[in-house]
């Protein structure tokens, strides 16, 4: 039986979770690999929105399970192939689904890894981040050093490197690393919620300008800017923008304002 479920809340809304109480939800080489096919198979079946949620009270995704780790090291067996950790990068931030992080637990290395490859992150008031390699003896092998310091900076990446630091959801969030600080209890129903949202704009909208986001992050400034405007030229003209541009064009000649057009309810008068 695996550790990895996939259910679908609502239209084009994947809600991927992992549950290996057994280990606490550290990350074995079987549970990422699964972990990845259930990515895949997500997209493939029409996932707009990826939320990725742990079934184990406590915990989010953890390090990798070290015995896969040092048995790796030492050529003696594992409990599945390796490279579910870079497929599981990839199709999360790589991809044109969005994925979004409900963090409920704590979480640290690879698990936190994973998170920072997400879109966006949500994690609950009593969460605690850590990247505690150099206590273990290792490095951060999968973006724990690099995408962390684009996030939140040299400073405070440097003291959860250097030091293996534990560092509070609440802190993250300051330095810019999470999106959304929500009450214990209650990650998964708040990114769920956004989820849904986003999954109801555009689809060839919203695809677009998460593969631009994506891209940016890998180019300079000048090509990156060239790269928004071409991926903008392939889907902006299609009928179901031009569409779309009319209908909220006819709000604005009604005398509508940005504010209930774009974000009725969500900006506070």
């Amino acid at each position: 039986m695996g550790v990895v479920t996939l259910e679908w809340p609502s239209d084009g809304v994947a809600l991927v979770t992992m549950t290996n109480p057994a280990i606490n939800n550290h990350g074995s080489f079987a549970g990422i690999h699964e972990l990845w096919q259930t990515l895949i198979k997500a997209r493939e079946e029409g996932a707009r929105v990826t939320v990725l949620a742990s079934g184990v009270p406590g915990h989010w995704f953890e390090h990798a399970w070290l015995r896969d780790l040092s048995n790796r090291f030492q050529r003696k067996e594992v409990t599945g192939p390796s490279s579910g950790w870079f497929g599981c990068l990839d199709e999360l931030s790589k991809t044109q689904v969005v994925s979004i992080a409900a963090i409920s637990g704590d979480t640290s290395g690879g698990g936190c890894e994973i998170g920072w490859a997400c879109d966006l992150r949500v994690a609950e008031e009593q969460v605690v981040f850590s990247q505690p390699e150099v206590r273990i003896g290792v490095g951060t092998g999968i973006g724990g050093t690099s995408r962390l310091v684009r996030l939140i900076g040299r400073t405070v990446a440097a003291e959860m490197v250097l030091d293996g630091a534990p560092v509070k959801a609440q802190r993250i969030y300051d330095l810019g690393g999470i999106n959304k600080v929500v009450p214990q209890g209650t990650a998964v129903e708040a990114a769920l919620a956004w989820a849904k949202r986003m999954a109801g704009h555009p689809p060839d909208a919203l695809a677009g300008m998460k593969r631009m986001l994506a891209q940016a992050e890998e180019n300079p400034l000048t090509d990156a800017i060239m790269n928004d405007q071409k991926i903008f030229q392939e889907f902006s003209g299609r009928p179901a923008a031009i569409a779309r541009m009319e209908e909220v064009q006819a709000k604005f000649d009604a005398g509508a304002g940005i504010r209930e057009t774009y974000w009725p309810g969500e900006v506070e008068q």
